[in-house]
């Protein structure tokens, strides 16, 4: 990644239901923060109401592969069995092209791993559900995956949690009101932060 157009890197990460990309939504409606959303690449399938180039680069599980013997990829993961995601290089420097600071909706190992790439310019943000029986309601309410699907996640979220020390800030989503204000001053304090 060339360092011509550089912004600031905003990582959120947590474990499924969390309400992370609630979050990150709001954060992208504030001008003041000046963000563009990091679209991350997968192998998966989309979703019935995904879209791609909007919600994820939806790219077949050969060219996922092919993009990682390139190097191609700022951090990616394999986070089930086949089912890949990553951050290109160019979607970072897209947005960095823009002028804007890039903020991840990313697993908890991808957002580590740009946080240890460039540790001066990134603010690593774990949100924290209240615990992991709510995790498991929210997934419920969700209605998109099977129960088999919910166990996986939340299995994977008691794992994922024990990595919040890891993290710049823990931030806890108990009420949304008080975590969207909490999010937004965070993030407000680290990009107007020369």
């Amino acid at each position: 990644m060339t360092k011509d157009k550089t912004g600031k890197l905003i990582v959120f990460s947590a474990p499924s239901g969390s309400g992370k990309t609630t979050i990150v939504r709001h954060l992208l409606k504030q001008q003041d923060l000046n963000l563009e959303f990091s679209v991350s690449a997968t192998s998966r399938e989309p979703r019935a109401h995904e879209v791609h180039g909007k919600d994820y680069y939806f790219i077949s599980l050969k060219e996922f592969k092919q993009h990682i013997k390139n190097q191609d990829f700022l951090e990616w993961e394999e986070v089930y069995r086949d089912n890949f995601y990553g951050t290109l290089h160019s979607e970072v420097q897209r947005i960095w092209n823009l002028g804007k600071n890039v903020i991840f909706d990313i697993d908890v190992v991808g957002g580590l791993r740009i946080k240890k790439k460039y540790p001066e310019i990134t603010q690593a943000v774990f949100v924290k559900p209240p615990s992991v029986d709510e995790l498991k309601i929210r997934l419920k309410k969700r209605k998109t995956e099977s129960d088999e699907k919910i166990n996986m996640r939340v299995a994977k979220a008691s794992i994922e949690m024990a990595t919040a020390p890891q993290f710049d800030h823990i931030l806890i989503n108990s009420d949304l009101e008080t975590a969207l204000n909490d999010a937004h001053k965070l993030v407000k304090a680290f990009v107007d932060d020369e």
